[in-house]
């Protein structure tokens, strides 16, 4: 895995003060923001590194991924001193309450793996000789980086898959909150499908949560109910698949695969890895060599889209991965001219929209609804 750079899950960037020390890299970018010391050395038998999560570990989704980089890392280094994991961690005091603990505790190396933003950073200040990686953070300090993954790329892919495959034109997504990610995911995923169906719309529903199986399958019903022959979303685990199953209609995931949730509506998953960056920065930290930096997981390099659904056409699946082909060889799909749902250019004609523009998308294209 490539140290590349991201996109905020819960975070925003600055993106004036990013751009300029930009160095563009296929499918994503590398930057130091800062000449940061790096922090000493630390044997490993004296180490301790920590992760706090958003949500519980059995989420077959965005948790159970981080708890398998987690695993990667004790294994990797087995005579570590100690290994810390909370689950559930709350977008309150709470979270500094944990990071604090941590500390406490001896923490060389702390991993907030769904950005708790203020509440972290708190606690950075006050912990200049802990290493801190936030996932989708947006600020760098002597003692933070933060990192995330590219998925608008293969989002877009399965964008394509959705356009060929929906009979009715009229896609659901089932949303968290409207931040970055969720608008660069929807975006992306009708972008992509537009290239098939011009005619193309997605409907959102944000949820207000990022694990919430009750409400996602609500929402996943309300979208069909609509018309909606195609669902997409940017939950933790599987509950919209379960109604597409059920009244079925296509549908793809995030995170893992998950298709025996849904055999039969199963197109594809937002596949991410967080093993190889985990084990690569505790090894860092551990040499002595470690500084803050940004992160982003290129398309092919810790985010991809899974292999296709046992259902799929093989027409579908060929012409998707033929964009895929194209993205991994340098092309950009997110090129104006680019408007708005109010029908205001956003991006001109001819214009290829950053990594951090991607990055920070706080605005819907034409044909997207909901957020």
């Amino acid at each position: 895995m490539i140290d590349l750079r991201s996109l905020s899950r819960r975070g925003f960037l600055n993106m004036a003060a990013a751009g300029a020390a930009s160095t563009m890299l296929p499918g994503g970018f590398a930057r130091s923001a800062m000449a940061a010391t790096p922090l000493a050395a630390v044997k490993e038998e004296d180490a301790v590194i920590g992760f706090g999560h958003v949500g519980p570990i059995t989420d077959e989704g965005w948790t159970w991924s981080h708890h398998q980089g987690l695993l990667a890392v004790k294994e990797a280094y087995p005579k570590l001193k100690k290994v810390l994991e909370v689950e559930n961690v709350p977008y309150s005091a709470d979270a500094t309450r944990t990071y604090r603990q941590f500390v406490s505790e001896g923490a060389n190396m702390i991993f907030d793996t769904s950005s708790t933003g203020d509440f972290l950073h708190e606690v950075v200040k006050r912990a200049p000789d802990t290493a801190f990686l936030e996932c989708n953070g947006h600020i760098l300090m002597d003692n933070l980086g933060w990192y995330y993954l590219a998925h608008w790329y293969p989002t877009y892919v399965l964008g394509v898959a959705a356009g060929m495959l929906s009979k009715t034109g009229k896609l659901g997504y089932v949303a968290s909150f409207p931040v970055a990610s969720v608008y660069a995911s929807t975006n992306a995923f009708l972008m992509g499908a537009r290239t098939v169906n011009p005619n193309a719309t997605c409907k959102a529903i944000a949820i207000n949560s990022w694990f919430d199986p009750q409400a996602a399958s609500q929402a996943g019903t309300a979208l069909i109910d609509d018309g909606c022959d195609f669902l997409f979303g940017i939950m933790d685990e599987a509950a919209y698949l379960q109604v597409a199953e059920k009244r079925g209609v296509w549908a793809a995931m995030w995170n893992t695969d998950i298709r025996r949730y849904g055999p039969n509506s199963y197109v594809s998953s937002i596949i991410i890895d967080f093993k190889k960056f985990y084990v690569d920065q505790v090894g860092k930290r551990l040499a002595g060599t470690w500084t803050p930096a940004e992160t982003l997981f290129g398309m092919g390099a810790g985010v991809d889209r899974d292999k296709w659904g046992e259902k799929v056409p093989a027409e579908v699946g060929k012409a998707a991965d033929a964009v895929r082909d194209k993205i991994l060889g340098g092309w950009s799909p997110f090129t104006g001219e680019l408007k708005d749902s109010k029908g205001n250019v956003k991006v001109a004609k001819g214009q290829t929209m950053t990594e951090l523009e991607l990055y920070n998308w706080d605005w819907s294209v034409e044909g997207v609804t909901g957020l």
